[in-house]
């Protein structure tokens, strides 16, 4: 890797690391976000990094769908265990049971958007005042109006046309009651610069981030990895392919897509090359031309 692409990620990690120290220092009760996907694993790495050798002072939360990669879990459990770090996990399926959502149906359903509500509720359940996520304002056109401190209201909504000015990495956490904010200190970074970043620092991946064959579904346009959690009709078109994961999230819209890469290098080669954006085998974002900021404003990640 060369010098001055390590220098531009030491000044990106110095960066995530002061957010993370004023994370702790102006709110009493943060948590991390945690979805076992690269940005949030890094997000874990990087609050190891801030506070040791002294413990993560805030816990990981993971909002568990119920239609999560196998892999996933597996792998959070033991990074988690790894990082000495507590975890909660708040469940989808709970929030179904007690009619605080309802579930989809048909062809296209998928609890993805459900996790807003899970996820508002155990913000309020545990009084959480802060939480860090691992969005970048590379991914989506809705993500890039975040700020680092990204303020939501009692209701755990977000008002886009009302963020507050970011001078001079001067932070302003000041709330009311029952209000909380929403913590990006990965903001400036891109996807290449965190692959980048993990091949720095060799963390730890879920399997299903390098190619592995897997049987997947075409839906328009879409590669899909097939599981029980989709239903699968006539115009479907399936096949096992190798393939591998460039986001990890709900598997009835994360997206999959043919790679032979058993390597962080060779990932990083293939992120150089693509002109396909990181979000573009996301089915969720195709529902609409402002789905994540529909999603966001009413409490999503």
């Amino acid at each position: 890797m060369e010098k001055y692409y390590i220098t531009h990620l030491r000044e990106l990690e110095s960066e995530a690391i002061y957010v993370l120290r004023e994370v702790a220092s102006q709110f009493e009760n943060p948590v991390l976000l945690f979805s076992g996907g690269k940005d949030s694993i890094v997000l874990g790495w990087l609050s190891n990094k801030a506070f040791f050798p002294s413990k993560i002072p805030y816990p990981l939360m993971h909002v568990d769908t119920g239609h999560n990669f196998e892999e996933t879990i597996t792998y959070r459990d033991d990074f988690v265990k790894q990082l000495g770090a507590k975890l909660i996990v708040t469940s989808v399926q709970d929030s179904i049971d007690k009619g605080r959502v309802t579930e989809e149906t048909g062809k296209y359903a998928s609890r993805n958007a459900l996790q807003s509500t899970t996820l508002l509720d155990a913000i309020g359940e545990n009084k959480f005042d802060g939480a860090i996520g691992g969005a970048r304002r590379d991914e989506e056109k809705a993500r890039a109006k975040e700020r680092f401190f990204s303020h939501r209201d009692e209701f755990g909504q977000w008002d886009p046309k009302n963020q507050r000015p970011e001078l001079w990495n001067i932070f302003n956490g000041r709330k009311h009651m029952g209000e909380h904010f929403r913590v990006f200190p990965l903001s400036n970074w891109t996807e290449m610069d965190v692959w980048q970043y993990i091949a720095l620092e060799n963390i730890p991946l879920p399997s299903i981030y390098f190619g592995h064959p897997r049987e997947v579904v075409h839906r328009d346009g879409v590669m899909l990895a097939n599981s029980p959690y989709l239903q699968v009709d006539c115009e479907d078109k399936v096949e096992e392919l190798v393939v591998r994961c460039r986001t990890i999230g709900d598997m009835t819209c994360t997206g999959v897509v043919k790679s032979e890469a058993t390597t962080v290098e060779d990932i990083i080669q293939e992120v150089a090359s693509t002109r396909i954006t990181e979000r573009g085998g996301r089915f969720d974002d195709k529902r609409s031309e402002t789905a994540m900021e529909d999603r966001k404003i009413n409490g999503y990640f």
